[in-house]
């Protein structure tokens, strides 16, 4: 079977902890055909077809990146329609900008063709990574979201102790602590509502940070029976690997499981085959539905094959 991967510049992975490496990886040794396109290369000509303009098939060379080799070989390229192939793999890493967005509609219309998109296009807009978590009060802390200021100090002045950060940040980007001084809280609503023109998102402060972020990942609506924890180093208040946190391994908790199965079985019938939860302490932070990572994280730390995991649900989902 042929597996597109929409993804970024192979040129940019790093192949070490790369999760849609490992899932080209699993994918190769069980047969299948890889082909490559990023998202600008996709086309939808009148009367036509969406098609993945100079697609390139690729051959993984088994050779480590890390010590100067290449790690994949690549054919001439070829013009592809989506509908030709097994399935579509949407692995574009955030952030979901304007671009992003209009790539799912060229998605949808392949779907509409007959292509197999995971995740689904549809999907995919409809679960904003830090908004989605509000569709689950029960699982969440304390959470706003405003682009009003005084809404903001009024909620610091209720939860004391706070975290801001914009809606369309990433890795840990644009996040602020706001403790029970309000210390900057001013300045920093400035930098992160722009006036009243940019929506925040403003959740009360969770001390298990300290034990970690953790990552859940959901498989098919299952989750994989190991979570990473990142935990902030040093003076950071973010865990992310991104931002400098360190990433260990650990079994869900009987809580973890919990949260991962009632959520996973909602956003799995909407066509989510895999999401990331981030999870600290016993709340839901953020829903990750774009490009969820950390697959090699856990298979190295535990022997648990995440990628094989992925290409079960995959092949389950196209039987």
């Amino acid at each position: 079977m042929k597996l597109l991967f929409v993804a970024d510049p192979l040129a940019t992975f790093k192949t070490y902890k790369d999760s849609t490496f490992a899932m080209m990886r699993e994918a190769a040794r069980r047969g299948h055909a890889l082909l490559h396109c990023e998202p600008g290369q996709l086309v939808w000509q009148r009367g036509g077809r969406v098609t993945a303009r100079g697609a390139r098939q690729l051959t993984l060379t088994g050779l480590s990146q890390q010590d100067g080799h290449d790690w994949f070989t690549l054919d001439a390229t070829a013009d592809v329609a989506l509908a030709d192939v097994g399935a579509v793999l949407m692995r574009k890493d955030p952030p979901f900008d304007s671009e992003f967005f209009y790539a799912t509609h060229l998605l949808s219309q392949a779907e509409r063709e007959g292509a197999c998109v995971f995740n689904r296009p549809q999907a995919l807009r409809e679960h904003p990574e830090k908004l989605a978590i509000m569709e689950f009060p029960g699982y969440i802390a304390p959470t706003l979201v405003t682009r009003e200021p005084a809404e903001i100090r009024a909620f610091h002045a209720e939860q004391r102790d706070i975290i801001l950060k914009p809606l369309d940040g990433m890795g840990g980007m644009g996040i602020f602590r706001v403790k029970d001084d309000g210390l900057n809280l001013g300045a920093i609503i400035e930098t992160l509502n722009r006036d009243g023109t940019q929506t925040v998102m403003v959740q009360r402060f969770l001390p298990a940070i300290r034990e970690g972020d953790k990552r859940i990942l959901i498989i098919g609506g299952r989750p994989v029976p190991h979570c990473l924890a990142r935990i902030p180093q040093g003076g950071e208040v973010r865990g992310n690997l991104a931002a400098g946190g360190k990433g260990v391994a650990r079994p869900l908790t009987a809580r973890d499981r919990e949260i991962a199965e009632a959520i996973g079985a909602v956003l799995a019938a909407r066509g989510l085959l895999l999401v990331g939860l981030d999870v600290i302490g016993e709340h839901v932070t953020e829903i990750n539905v774009t490009s969820p990572t950390c697959f090699q994280e856990i298979t190295d730390q535990t022997g648990f094959d995440v990628a094989g995991m992925y290409l079960d649900a995959l092949e389950g989902a196209l039987a």
